[in-house]
């Protein structure tokens, strides 16, 4: 769904933050990652620069990617489109150590409604203007503030808008340190690009509106450039869950048969699975001096991550009255570390827990229960363990041949962590780990 990008300016060990969150973009949707058919110079650029990371984890579906993001806490704690106020954002910490913080864009964690407490202006956001849930009817509502302003229904117009308020902000707070979380709604259910980009793809309106995507995402790069920030700033850039290419039969009647989703490259599943396409994702991270780069690592990252990173970062302190999922990953940005502080990540849908990572070894669980009504490959009913190092596109069930890896495992999922309130999210369980 969206990409990220994180700018920390003032100084070298106190940047500015922005993050670009992409909605619904595949793993093989850019150049850097295998596409043929659209261009993203700008992105591949950005991946040149800095490090890009292709074992990177969201979530699999839009709210809780946001609730995990924003939190460092998996959605059974965080709660994804019901995201409570009392959750503690890493907007509000940034605040407490000086920082200016502004949301542009896809909100979608105050279930899609003007619910005061939960909007982002009482999550730790000093300015907001977006939309506060999704754009499936084909328009949208926009806040400023907490202050609604109108909507439109050309969809073709919101990566520029975007885009505008986002340098604006930039512009406005250089020189303080500063937080920018920019949530675009593209390549999101009904997409569309404006005039200059319609047609130009080869991967058809998808590929047009990634192209804008590029485009425009070049603009930001470039004004952190020209205001003296890019020594100084943090660029993350990713997206939510994988492309919606498991729903065409819905959205290519929306376009008038054209291709509005994206592609998970050589990943199984997509957006809503809880096999590799429905939850890893594209992800560079650029900070001049600080990120080596042109590397590329397969070190496990996750959204999970990016509260205890920019509390180490940054100085604030990471919430102590509540567990965090996320882990301080510093010392793998920076080229300290080749493996980073993660080891293990824990796939959930609709907070049924589905599988575990440990290293290179996946473990779906058997007899799942859960799905998303769009999500045709639900696997088998018994245990399946892939090599991901060796079988990304998870082909190969290897669980017969390594039961000691799937005990190991097993034991693992026994203590993944639990919905916290199950009045709220009342649909949290985790599978019979018997095989049938």
């Amino acid at each position: 769904m969206l990409l990220a990008l994180v700018s920390f300016a003032q100084s070298e060990d106190r940047p500015n933050v922005v993050i670009i969150f992409i909605d619904d973009m595949g793993y093989g949707d850019l150049g850097c990652f295998g596409s043929e058919t659209i261009r993203t110079p700008r992105i591949d650029k950005l991946a040149t620069q800095g490090t890009k990371f292709t074992n990177f984890y969201a979530q699999t579906v839009c709210g809780p990617s946001r609730s995990a993001l924003l939190t460092g806490r998996y959605p059974v704690r965080s709660l994804g489109w019901s995201m409570p106020e009392s959750e503690i954002t890493f907007a509000e910490q940034l605040k407490t150590v000086g920082y200016t913080t502004g949301c542009i864009g896809k909100w979608d964690v105050s279930n899609r409604r003007a619910i005061i407490e939960r909007m982002p202006n009482n999550q730790g956001f000093d300015y907001y203007w977006g939309t506060l849930g999704a754009n499936d009817g084909g328009k949208v509502a926009f806040h400023e503030n907490n202050e609604p302003i109108g909507g439109t229904d050309e969809m073709g117009s919101l990566t520029k808008r975007y885009t505008d308020k986002g340098i604006a902000f930039l512009e406005q707070h250089k020189d303080e340190p500063f937080l920018l979380y920019l949530a675009h709604t593209m390549v999101h259910s009904v997409i569309g690009a404006s005039p200059e980009f319609k047609g130009q793809s080869e991967g058809g309106l998808y590929g047009d509106t990634v192209e804008e995507i590029d485009f425009h995402t070049g603009r930001l790069l470039d004004r952190i450039d020209e205001l003296g920030l890019r020594d100084n700033t943090l660029v993350i850039f990713t997206s939510d869950n994988g492309p919606w290419s498991n729903f065409s039969e819905v959205l290519g009647p929306k376009h008038d048969g054209a291709i509005a989703w994206g592609e998970s490259g050589p990943l199984r599943g997509a957006k809503g699975s809880s096999y590799e396409g429905g939850v890893r994702v594209p992800c560079m991270v650029r900070w001049s001096g600080m990120i080596p780069e042109g590397r590329v690592s397969d070190a496990l990252f996750s959204t999970l991550d990016f509260l205890p990173t920019f509390a180490a970062l940054t100085g604030f302190e990471a919430p102590k009255d509540r567990p965090l999922d996320g882990v301080d990953q510093t010392a793998l940005l920076k080229g300290q570390s080749e493996m980073g502080a993660r080891d293990y990540f824990y796939y959930y849908i609709k907070g049924e827990l589905q599988g575990v990572r440990r290293h290179n070894w996946k473990l779906i669980l058997p007899n799942r229960q859960t799905f998303y009504g769009y999500v045709k490959d639900r696997g088998s009913e018994n245990v399946e363990l892939y090599d991901l190092s060796n079988d990304i596109g998870e082909t190969r069930n290897l669980a017969k041949n390594h039961p000691e890896i799937v005990q190991k495992l097993l034991a693992l999922a026994n203590r993944a962590p639990e919905a916290e309130d199950p009045t709220i999210l009342n649909n949290i369980r985790i599978p019979n780990t018997k095989s049938k």
